[in-house]
């Protein structure tokens, strides 16, 4: 599926990009490089690619950082600096995963299902939730941390 340019469609969507990652020097797998629409926003050729980005993000650059609460993610993420709501950003994905925002997500291998409902309530928040493809999701964290995908 190619990037959808329906009008209509949050942004995060029609960039087959759920939780919005802005371009860096870094080029993930599924980026489009070429023929780009969005000037700040990745590209993905498809959703699953999306997801898989925001999945390596999350579990490898910021639990690195130690940021292991949905506070401490979400205030790096959508800092206030930005002109973002991030308390109300943290609320509502605290809200949806029934988790303390302060408390340890823990490590992706012990608590897979804790950042994909992380990364689905990041996603809520981000898009909305039509059009969300929770099964792209799966593709994209199955992409990200199972050997045997390709």
């Amino acid at each position: 599926m190619s990037t959808n340019m329906n009008p209509k469609l949050p942004r995060g969507l029609r960039n087959n990009n759920p939780l919005n990652l802005r371009r860096t020097k870094t080029v993930w797998t599924g980026q489009k490089t070429s023929d780009l629409r969005d000037p700040a926003f990745c590209e993905f050729e498809t959703m699953a690619h999306g997801w898989r980005a925001a999945f390596k993000l999350l579990t490898k650059y910021y639990y690195d950082l130690h940021l292991v609460s949905i506070d401490a993610i979400i205030n790096r993420w959508a800092p206030p600096a930005d002109r973002n709501n991030t308390a109300a950003y943290v609320s509502r994905v605290a809200e949806l995963m029934r988790h303390s925002p302060l408390a340890d997500i823990g490590l992706r291998s012990d608590h897979p299902g804790r950042w994909m409902m992380l990364a689905t309530a990041m996603a809520i928040v981000e898009n909305g939730t039509a059009s969300l493809d929770y099964f792209a999701m799966l593709r994209g964290y199955e992409m990200a941390f199972c050997q045997w995908s390709k």
